[in-house]
């Protein structure tokens, strides 16, 4: 990859979780909640991203919706997951991404709402085609994830520097 390439970071929001009797980071996905993983997972290989790395949260119903998901993609790119990204606000999901190798070139964050939502809506300067308004449209449904590009280094990562330059939901 040349140094002229942008880096990628794809936002993805977990699928759909279930109800259970248990504390909200130790809630399953649902049915529906796999299924949609495994699409979801279809959808970010026909991408061709080859992700260099993936943040996942560390709450049970994104530990398994990246589980699923994962699977169909052609490589599997180290997986770490991150207690910071559970609860995470748009600006301490900037932060963990500010702490990022500079060797990292694609990235994706498998965490929740409506930090995922906020933080794409706070990078994304620009958008291309009809991706903001899709985006916009859906409010950011379980299953959904935004891509954004970006020239800046990760520790430059702030509001305004990326594009975003699709999105897809489970509706589309």
């Amino acid at each position: 990859m040349s140094a002229a390439e942008p880096r990628r970071i794809v936002l993805f929001r977990h699928a759909k979780a279930d109800w259970p009797q248990v504390s909200d980071h130790e809630r399953p996905l649902s049915e529906r909640g796999r299924t949609d993983a495994a699409v979801a997972g279809r959808k970010l290989a026909d991408t061709g991203i080859p992700f260099d790395l993936a943040l996942c949260s560390t709450a049970t119903r994104t530990r398994e919706t990246w589980k699923l998901a994962v699977h169909e993609l052609a490589h599997r790119p180290k997986t770490v997951y991150e207690e910071r990204i559970y609860e995470a606000s748009p600006g301490e999901l900037i932060v963990v991404l500010n702490e990022l190798p500079d060797e990292v070139r694609n990235v994706i964050m498998i965490g929740h709402n409506p930090g995922v939502h906020g933080l794409a809506e706070i990078l994304s300067g620009s958008a291309e085609g009809d991706a903001r308004e899709r985006m916009h449209r859906r409010d950011f449904p379980a299953a959904g994830f935004a891509l954004l590009t970006c020239d800046e280094p990760w520790k430059s990562l702030e509001p305004g520097v990326a594009t975003l330059t699709d999105y897809w939901a489970p509706s589309d």
